[in-house]
């Protein structure tokens, strides 16, 4: 850069990191943000017996109430601001304000329950918002493969899936890599 040239501000990409109640969105953004996250998250109480559905995840303390932020620099010129959804039924109402703006997204799925992640799935379909699934090893476990997750789930072929684990650094940055070769291949199609 020459002195005359002032200096230009990275693009920034909307990336929301989507799925049901406790697949682990939180930890995801919080493995990847190159920043402490924003996180709205508040203890389960009482009021949410009979409401959460905890099978499967009875450990789980706490919930996003709104949403999480991280942000990732990819390079000078890209920076991603992550926005995890809230996961739980009565929160849904949020992803729409939350996916204004937003260019794609990663849809966590738990093989525990896959069917807590159908709705994220449907949502991101219904307004062509392009997504990947990344398949979130709990205990760093996957039993069964990307393929056999996409059959399960009945995904196109253009949807990528990722085996993951949200805990790792490495690894939640794998899906978003994936998420960004999708975008720019849609880019490059039209």
């Amino acid at each position: 850069m020459t002195g005359s040239e002032a200096p230009t501000a990275p693009d920034t990409v909307k990336i929301l990191i989507a799925g049901g109640f406790g697949v682990g969105k939180t930890t995801m953004v919080g493995s990847v943000s190159e920043i402490a996250p924003l996180r709205t998250e508040e203890p389960l109480t009482v009021a949410g017996l009979g409401v959460d559905d905890l099978v499967g995840i009875e450990q789980k303390r706490a919930t996003t109430v709104a949403l999480d932020f991280g942000r990732i620099t990819i390079s000078e010129r890209l920076v991603l601001y992550l926005f995890g959804t809230p996961g739980q039924q009565r929160f849904w109402f949020m992803w729409n304000d939350l996916s204004v703006g937003a260019l794609g997204a990663v849809v966590l799925i738990d093989v525990r329950r896959p069917e807590s992640s159908f709705a994220a799935i449907d949502f991101f379909e219904r307004r062509g918002i392009p997504f990947v699934i990344g398949v979130n090893g709990f205990d760093g476990a996957h039993p069964y493969s990307a393929e056999a997750v996409r059959d399960a789930l009945a995904l196109p072929e253009g949807v990528p899936v990722v085996l993951c684990d949200a805990r790792r650094r490495e690894s939640s940055k794998a899906v978003l890599i994936s998420l960004l070769d999708l975008l720019i291949a849609s880019a490059t199609k039209r």
